[in-house]
């Protein structure tokens, strides 16, 4: 039958979100940033309080969670309170 020797731990490649999605970089004790594009195999995400890129493999990216989303913008209007950020 087709199909029958496909190895079943493949995966479709993740959708990739939009341009600044929260998602949350899993390898990187989950460590939460803004969808800014892909590059290759990669994807590049930001912290939501500014600062460098980094890229994380999209199979260990997953969406923020509500209350991920909600530290992550503290967070980012305190340090622009602080005038860390604009």
């Amino acid at each position: 039958m087709y199909g029958e020797n496909l190895c079943p731990n493949i995966q479709e490649p993740p959708d990739i979100p939009a341009l600044g999605t929260l998602l949350v970089d899993t390898s990187r004790a989950d460590r939460v940033g803004e969808f800014r594009g892909s590059a290759g195999p990669y994807w590049s995400l930001r912290p939501v309080g500014g600062g460098a890129e980094w890229e994380a493999e999209p199979r260990h990216v997953r969406p923020a969670l509500l209350i991920e989303q909600l530290r992550a913008r503290t967070a980012r209007l305190n340090a622009r309170s602080r005038g860390e950020v604009l």
